[in-house]
């Protein structure tokens, strides 16, 4: 059995978190047969890393510091040479923290923190998020899952650690981080200017819709969150409650304990809720002690859905008779512990040491979970914003345009096209929004209007009426209560 109260997964919903599942030890390991938890930094198969290579690091030390022209700094070597054994693994979830970094890290891991607040990984050399989160600045800004990030004011990421470019990213509350980036289906560089801000940590949201349709919403498995979830979903019961939709869309992830006692509410005791397999190919798994729910439950997934809500996805679907509705999930099935004390610094050195996989024994990664029912934003939720340093108007062509046909039609114009070019009809929709904005109806797309074409479009973006996954689940539920069969 896999001992769930030794091991904690820590995910900190912030830019300065370079994996996003983390597994940090509070004692010994224990999953399958392993024993304690290795207490060297060498300390991989139990036998002693070889002395020549040993030795070859510090040769290599020495020679620098004895014939390098300029001074140098010794830690500094130290740290990029523990660096670079972790880039050499070729795994964008191990990774090294020095004390600064690991400071940072330990202390948002139970409290608020100032950022853009959004989730990133490195993958092949690229800074790319995993999921900005609910209610940040990088969500309100518009930046989305698996978006790369190229620069923040001006300076480039490129050839940086992923520490070295969160540390760039990070700032004061109030102050300005002008991100580029590239993304999946744009030709053009994006910018961004984002004000970074505290993050709020408040990870539970809940409410009643018609038809007895309770709908909580978990942006984070935090360590309150279970608590909180607990709390809200009595009090949805209490109200007459007839049947869930749990949304984990952009949920990074979170602590692995609290994962389990959500998912323990839901699964039928004795059926499995996740394994866990090491580098021996020894599997553990944890079985729920719950006693599962009479009402059917739905869960809503999206491509920012990882690490715990993947867990979370995967126990409800297999073992809690649970369907998932909207899109594949990120895919991250490996697992890190934390080693801290070992270098007795304040450093912090994570490294993947396993494979969780579902309670049917699916490894995720990099696949993520398929839905059972798969249904898709509309096109709007996720178009490029419009540069607003340009002019555009009539016979022209290019993404900008094509972004602004996009939010044209979205919000109800119609533009006669959406392929970047600036068509007569496109003209006219153009000059019935300026009109409705009260902005002078020339049919050129200028910064005014840019600014005022996505602010609307924002709006209707948090429309609920639009938000096709929600509604398609309610909708599922709401079916499956007037079903004259019994879901269980």
């Amino acid at each position: 059995m896999y001992k769930k109260r030794t091991v904690v997964f820590l995910i900190v919903a912030s830019m300065l978190i370079s994996c996003l599942f983390t597994l940090s030890l509070t004692g010994q390991l224990s999953f399958a047969d392993t024993g304690p938890a290795r207490s060297g930094i060498f300390a991989d198969t139990g036998k002693t890393a070889s002395k020549d290579g040993i030795k070859k690091i510090e040769t290599a030390l020495e020679l620098v510091k004895a014939n390098y022209v300029e001074g140098v700094d010794q830690q500094k070597l130290v740290d990029g040479a523990i660096d670079g054994m972790m880039n050499a693994l070729g795994d964008p979830f191990s990774s090294y923290m020095g004390p600064e970094t690991a400071q940072q890290f330990s202390e948002q891991i139970e409290g608020s923190f100032t950022g853009i607040g959004a989730e990133v990984s490195m993958e092949n050399g690229n800074v790319v998020v995993v999921s900005p989160i609910k209610g940040s600045p990088a969500e309100k800004a518009g930046i989305k899952p698996k978006d790369i990030l190229l620069s923040v004011n001006g300076e480039s990421f490129e050839g940086l650690s992923l520490n070295e470019a969160v540390s760039k990213i990070r700032g004061p509350k109030g102050s300005e981080a002008k991100i580029k980036l590239k993304r999946a289906g744009s030709a053009n560089t994006l910018e961004y200017t984002i004000v970074r801000d505290d993050i709020a940590l408040e990870t539970v949201y809940a409410r009643m819709e018609k038809g007895g349709v309770g709908v909580i919403e978990v942006t984070e498995f935090s360590m309150n969150t279970a608590e909180r979830f607990r709390k809200e979903l009595e009090n949805l019961e209490k109200q007459g409650m007839k049947g869930l939709v749990i949304d984990v869309r952009n949920n990074p992830g979170g602590v692995l304990d609290i994962v389990i006692d959500m998912a323990e509410q839901f699964v039928p005791k004795g059926k499995t809720i996740v394994q866990v397999e090491d580098k021996n190919k020894r599997r553990g798994k944890t079985d729920s002690g719950g006693s599962g729910k009479a009402y059917p439950v739905a869960v809503i997934t999206n491509k920012g859905s990882a690490s715990a809500s993947e867990i979370l996805a995967g126990a409800l679907q297999e073992s809690a008779g649970a369907k998932l509705i909207g899109e594949a999930t990120y895919g991250k099935g490996t697992v890190q512990t934390s080693f801290n004390k070992e270098f007795g610094d304040g450093s912090l050195l994570k490294v993947t040491i396993a494979k969780w996989l579902t309670p049917k024994g699916e490894w995720i990664h990099k696949k993520g979970i398929q839905p059972d029912v798969a249904v898709s934003q509309p096109g709007y939720f996720s178009v490029a914003p419009i540069n607003k340093e340009k002019t555009f108007k009539y016979d022209m062509l290019g993404e900008d345009i094509k972004s602004a046909q996009t939010m044209l039609e979205g919000l109800g114009y119609e533009p006669g096209r959406t392929d970047g070019y600036f068509s007569k009809a496109t003209e006219n929709a153009l000059k019935k929004f300026q009109e409705a904005q009260k902005l002078e109806a020339t049919g050129v797309l200028d910064a005014k209007t840019a600014e005022a074409l996505e602010a609307a479009l924002v709006k209707e973006i948090r429309d609920p009426k639009n938000d096709n996954q929600m509604n398609r689940a309610i909708a599922e539920i709401r079916k499956e209560i007037e079903s004259p069969v019994s879901k269980k």
